[in-house]
This record gives structure tokens, C-alpha cells and sequence, in this order.
């Protein structure tokens, strides 16, 4: 009676290893989508009156809409265009946002879409990073988009911007 072959520990790990070559491999040359570009922009001068910090109150009105964490399945896509983007000071809760729109310029439906907005100081150092998503962009179609951002407009001195998705 013949004894049956064992897996070896090493060839475990030699066959992990190359599965694991072949998903990076993917990942370098664009297989799996890459970083996004992101887009300067402006705030531009804020009007005084209208730069107020939130109350406490609003403060929790805002952090329960604002988004943070970033979906883990886009990546940049090419029919997805941000046509236009700014800054703008709302009244109440949402004060500081960025707000525009994006463009699913192909024929096909995106199944998620995501505006990453980062926010600077006036010395260049990030102050955070923020969001707004949705679901189901038609080919074609446009959604008007509202990101929250946490931070005072004050505090704000520039931000930068991308947009992603997720196809079906």
C-alpha cells in the first residue's frame, strides 16, 4: 500500500504566493481601475455673515449626514465626468459644503457613484475628507451632488476633488 503525497507547507505557501503575483499583477496594469484624479478648487471669499460655526446642535444635525467613509468598490471610471463643482456656505446644519454635478457620460447605468471631497488649510495640510454617494446613475443622466463637510468654513482655505463609481 502506497502512502498518498502530502501538501507541504511550502507548496501552500508557493501557490498562495502566486495567486497572490497574478491579483497584483491585475492591479498595476489597470485591471482593477487605479487612484483617482482628484480636481483643485476654490473656496473663494467667504461671505462673513454667512460663516457662522455650527451649534452643537447642528454640529449633531451635520455629522449624522455627513459621509466619511469611502466605498471600497469604486474606482475611477471614464463616463463618469464632475462637470462642475463649488464651494458653498449653507445655512444651518449643512453650513460648509461642496455641491455641483456629475455626469455619467456613457450609455451603460453605474451602480454606485462617489464625490470625495479633501479639504485644506491655509497652510496646505488636510483637514479631512468627506463624501456624498448614490446609486443607479442611468447613462445619460446627471445627479447634483452635496458633500457635508464637518469643518468650520473659516477653517477651510481650499479643497480638491474626485469622482468615482462602481459599474454594473
Amino acid at each position: 500500500m502506497t502512502r498518498p503525497e502530502r501538501t507541504s507547507r511550502r507548496r501552500v505557501l508557493a501557490s498562495v504566493g502566486a495567486g497572490i503575483a497574478a491579483v497584483a499583477g491585475c492591479l498595476d496594469d489597470g485591471g482593477f481601475g487605479g487612484e483617482p484624479t482628484y480636481e483643485d478648487g476654490s473656496v473663494g471669499e467667504v461671505n462673513a455673515s454667512n460663516a457662522t460655526n455650527r451649534s452643537e446642535t447642528e454640529m449633531a444635525a451635520a455629522e449624522a449626514v455627513a459621509q466619511r467613509e469611502p466605498n471600497t468598490s469604486v474606482t475611477p471610471l471614464d463616463p463618469l465626468s464632475l462637470v462642475d463643482h463649488r464651494f458653498v456656505v449653507e445655512d444651518g446644519y449643512l453650513g460648509s459644503t461642496v455641491q455641483g454635478t456629475v455626469e455619467n457620460t456613457g450609455s451603460d447605468r453605474i451602480e454606485i457613484v462617489e464625490v470625495r471631497v479633501r479639504v485644506y488649510d491655509e497652510t496646505g495640510s488636510q483637514l479631512g475628507r468627506y463624501l456624498a454617494s448614490t446609486g443607479d446613475l442611468d447613462g445619460g443622466s446627471s445627479w447634483a451632488f452635496q458633500v457635508v463637510v464637518l469643518k468650520p468654513p473659516g477653517d477651510i482655505a481650499d479643497y480638491d476633488i474626485a469622482v468615482l463609481g462602481t459599474p454594473t
